[in-house]
C-alpha cells in the first residue's frame, strides 16, 4: 500500500520537532450501498476510500492530520505541519520498522468485489417479497444492502508495520404496517465480518418475515401501561441497552478523563452476582470483530465485569498512557479521517444459569422487551431512555397481550445491580456506534435477562 522506506521518512518527520511517539494509517476501503423501495433500487453507490492518517503524540497530548494524497512529498509536508504543534526540540531518533505478521482469524470466502451487482439486488428482492407478502396490513417496505472490503497498514515509531483486510456484509430490513391512521415499524439487519457468503448461512426471507411480523404484532398492539415493574429483556439485540447505559462508561475515552462513573472503580462491586460482561474483538466472523485494532494491536477477549465486580476498561493507546494501563487492543476508528480511540467490539452479558422459561414463570407481572429500539444514554451519569420496539405485558408467569408505546428509562449502575436473573441463550444483534471516533459496526448481546424493577414509560396507568 506504501513503501516501507516513505512510512519511516514520514515517521521522521513527524518526531522531527520532539515528539515522543508517531504513527501512520493507510486505509483503502471499497464498498457498496444499495437501498430499494417499492421493490426497485432507489440509489446505488459504490465507491473507493482511499487516505492517509498521522498522528503525534507529546506527553499525554497528540496531533491528527489526514490527507488522500498519499506522495512522498506530500505526506512528509503534511507530516512536519503536524509536528509543528509539538516544539522545535531537536532529539535522535532511531527507528527500525518490522514487519509484524498475523494469523487471519476471519476466513472470506466470497469477495464482495467479486460478487456481480446482479445477486445483490436479487437478494434485495427475496428480502423485499418475503416482508411485503407477509400480510396486507404491511403497507411499505424497504431493505438495505451493504458491502465493505477495507485494507489497513498501520506503522508507529515503536517499529510496528502491520497490515490487514477486513469485509464486512450487512442487509438491514424495515417494515412498515399500516392499520386506522397508525403506522408501527419492524427491522432487522443481520450482518457479519464475512462476504457473500454469508447469506448461505442465513435465510435472508426469515429475516424479512420477522420484521414484518413485528410491524404487524405492534399495529395491533395497545399502549403499555406505565409505571415501575420487572422487565424482561430478551436475548440478542437487547444488549444494546448494556452497550449504551454501561459500556461506553467503561471505554478509557471517558475514563481517562474522569468523566465516566465508573471511573477508579477497578475491584468494586458495580453490578449484581449474576452478570459477567465481556468485550470480545476475536469472535470468528463477527461483526464487531477484526485481527487488529486500528493502531494494530491484536484484539482480544476483555473481561469487564466478573460475577458483579468490575475487572478492567477498553483502552486505547494514548488514554492508556493517561491511565497509565496497557491497550487492550480496544483503539478503533470509521477511517483514516479519524484518529482512534477506545470502542468496543463485541459486546455482551455472559450466560447464566436461569433458562426463558424460568424467568418468565418466575415474573408475576411486568414487561417483556422482545426487541429493543433506539434510545440515548449520559454517560457521565449513566441516565438512559430506551425505546421498546416489540413488548409484552407479563401477567401470572405468562407472556400475555402485546404493547406498544414502552420506554425503559433508569441509570446504567443502578440497573446493573438490579439485574436478578441472567438466562442461558446467549444470542448477538449487529449495529453501527457513534462516538467521537466515527461510526464503527459492534455486535451486541447477552441472554435473556430480567431486572427486578424498571422505570417503564408508556400511555396507560399500571394495571
Amino acid at each position: 500500500m506504501l513503501n516501507k522506506l516513505i512510512i519511516e521518512d514520514v515517521l521522521y518527520s513527524a518526531l522531527a520537532t520532539g515528539g515522543d511517539f508517531a504513527e501512520v494509517f493507510v486505509e483503502d476501503k471499497f464498498n457498496t450501498a444499495l437501498n430499494m423501495v417499492g421493490g426497485k433500487i432507489e440509489n446505488a453507490i459504490s465507491g473507493r476510500d482511499y487516505g492517509v492518517g498521522i498522528r503525534i503524540f507529546y506527553g499525554t497530548n497528540s496531533i491528527y492530520a489526514y490527507t488522500n494524497d498519499s506522495s512522498k512529498e506530500n505526506l512528509i509536508k503534511v507530516a512536519k505541519e503536524a509536528a509543528k504543534a509539538v516544539g522545535f526540540i531537536k532529539k535522535d531518533i532511531t527507528m527500525n520498522l518490522m514487519k509484524n505478521f498475523i494469523n487471519n482469524s476471519h476466513l472470506i470466502q466470497q469477495y464482495p468485489i467479486d460478487t456481480h451487482k446482479s445477486k445483490k439486488v436479487e437478494l434485495m428482492k427475496k428480502a423485499y417479497y418475503s416482508a411485503k407478502e407477509y400480510d396486507n396490513i404491511i403497507s411499505q417496505v424497504k431493505v438495505r444492502y451493504m458491502d465493505e472490503d477495507q485494507k489497513v497498514l498501520i506503522a508507529n515509531s515503536e517499529g510496528l508495520f502491520v497490515q490487514d483486510r477486513r469485509v464486512r456484509t450487512r442487509t438491514a430490513i424495515n417494515a412498515v404496517a399500516s392499520k386506522d391512521g397508525e403506522m408501527q415499524s419492524g427491522n432487522c439487519a443481520p450482518g457479519a465480518h464475512m462476504g457473500f457468503e454469508f447469506y448461505e448461512k442465513i435465510n435472508i426471507e426469515d429475516c424479512a418475515k420477522e420484521a414484518a411480523r413485528i410491524a404487524k404484532t405492534m399495529v395491533n398492539a395497545q399502549y403499555c401501561p406505565s409505571g415501575k415493574m420487572p422487565v424482561v429483556i430478551d436475548n440478542g439485540f437487547g444488549g444494546v441497552l448494556f452497550h449504551e447505559a454501561c459500556g461506553h462508561g467503561l471505554e478509557a475515552t471517558s475514563v481517562a478523563k474522569g468523566t465516566s462513573v465508573f471511573a477508579g472503580k477497578i475491584g468494586q462491586k458495580i453490578a449484581s452476582d449474576v452478570v459477567t460482561a465481556i468485550d470480545d474483538g476475536t469472535i470468528l466472523n463477527a461483526w464487531g470483530s477484526q485481527n487488529i485494532d486500528d493502531e494494530g494491536i491484536a484484539m482480544r477477549k476483555n473481561v469487564l465485569i466478573e460475577n458483579g465486580i468490575l475487572k478492567g476498561y477498553m483502552i486505547d493507546k494514548l488514554n492508556g498512557i493517561k491511565m497509565g494501563m496497557r491497550s487492550t487492543g480496544s483503539g478503533r476508528r470509521q477511517s483514516y479521517k479519524y484518529a482512534p480511540t477506545s470502542r468496543m467490539t463485541n459486546t455482551y452479558i455472559q450466560n447464566g444459569k436461569s433458562t426463558f422459561k424460568e424467568i418468565i414463570e418466575g415474573t408475576e407481572y411486568g414487561l417483556y422487551a422482545k426487541k429493543m429500539g433506539g434510545g440515548s444514554v449520559n454517560p457521565a451519569t449513566g441516565d438512559f431512555n430506551f425505546a421498546v420496539m416489540e413488548g409484552y405485558i407479563i401477567r401470572n408467569g405468562k407472556i400475555c397481550e402485546p404493547v406498544r408505546g414502552a420506554t425503559l428509562i433508569g441509570n446504567g449502575p443502578e440497573t446493573l445491580k438490579k439485574i436478578d436473573r441472567v438466562g442461558n441463550n446467549l444470542a448477538h444483534g449487529q449495529g453501527m456506534c457513534g462516538s467521537s471516533s466515527g461510526s464503527i459496526p459492534v455486535n451486541v448481546g447477552q441472554p435473556v435477562i430480567r431486572v427486578e424493577a424498571m422505570t417503564v414509560g408508556g400511555r396507560k396507568e399500571e394495571e
